[in-house]
């Protein structure tokens, strides 16, 4: 039998609400959407939230993954077409949200970078390690995701529980896939003329402790060329700084004034004690 051609998807929480602005997530190297789950209660307040999976042998070129994006976000808009969309990218997500964005600049209200790996050409030792996994055997591959943790991620910060599903989400990308992925964040490239022309809000939320790329001097690049961005700098936080125990998009976005929050979504954030006190 011929096998079936999987595409990328949005991953739709239960909680589906038309009447919200369509919040996009795009998600890091393992592509599963998967690692969002800890902040979605948050989001859901003021959102109504969809996460992109990229299927685990996907080996399409950018050029294709931002045409399925913004197929995906039509289709979702033909449910509702009149609502904001917010288009958030994490890591290698950051570059794809780059590219969409760029490919159709006025769809987007705001649009949030979470250290974007546009920067990956910066880390001459990130080329050299992504080229040696075509040699790496399937049974060290496993240990490799192992050592590279402690640099994808501040892992005090981060609850035992979300460390082993990181860890388990990074073992379930096959290793051609990764050398795949890793090749196009090598190549990744868009026209400063391209960035300029996006003239909606974009925050850049980045980790200070980032030990996998610069982040922060990146995410100050961007400022720079980007005509309305600000950069949110999470003084502690690693990479993967959304699994942190202590970090809630949903609260960043509003301390940074990202977002109109209706009096309804405002009381029911307090009534779920995701709202503290002076934010």
């Amino acid at each position: 039998m011929p096998e079936v051609e999987l595409k990328p998807c949005f991953l739709t929480p239960k909680r589906v609400q038309l009447e919200y602005p369509l919040f996009v997530y795009l998600p890091g190297l393992d592509g599963t959407g998967q690692l969002l789950r800890s902040q979605t209660a948050g989001l859901e307040v003021s959102f109504d939230v969809r996460c992109l999976a990229i299927p685990r042998q996907d080996l399409t070129t950018w050029d294709e993954l931002t045409k399925n994006v913004l197929d995906l976000i039509h289709a979702e808009l033909e449910k509702s077409s009149q609502r904001p969309v917010y288009l958030c990218g994490e890591s290698f997500g950051g570059c794809l949200a780059m590219k969409v964005a760029t490919q159709a600049p006025h769809l987007f209200k705001r649009i949030i970078l979470i250290n974007p790996a546009s920067a990956f050409h910066l880390r001459p030792w990130l080329t050299w390690a992504s080229q040696l996994t075509y040699f790496v055997p399937e049974c060290l591959y496993d240990i490799g995701a192992l050592g590279l943790l402690p640099f994808l991620a501040s892992l005090a910060r981060i609850p035992r529980n979300l460390r082993q599903e990181l860890l388990k989400t990074m073992r379930s990308v096959p290793p051609e896939t990764v050398t795949w992925r890793l090749s196009l964040l090598k190549e990744f490239n868009i026209a400063e003329e391209q960035l300029r022309r996006l003239a909606q809000s974009v925050l850049l939320i980045v980790g200070a402790s980032d030990r996998l790329l610069p982040s922060v001097s990146e995410a100050r690049r961007l400022v720079n060329i980007l005509p309305n961005a600000k950069m949110a700098v999470l003084p502690d936080s690693g990479h993967a700084c959304l699994l942190e125990k202590d970090i809630n998009l949903y609260k960043i976005l509003r301390q940074h004034n990202f977002l109109e929050t209706s009096v309804k979504a405002v009381k029911e954030l307090e009534t779920r004690g995701l709202l503290g006190n002076g934010e």
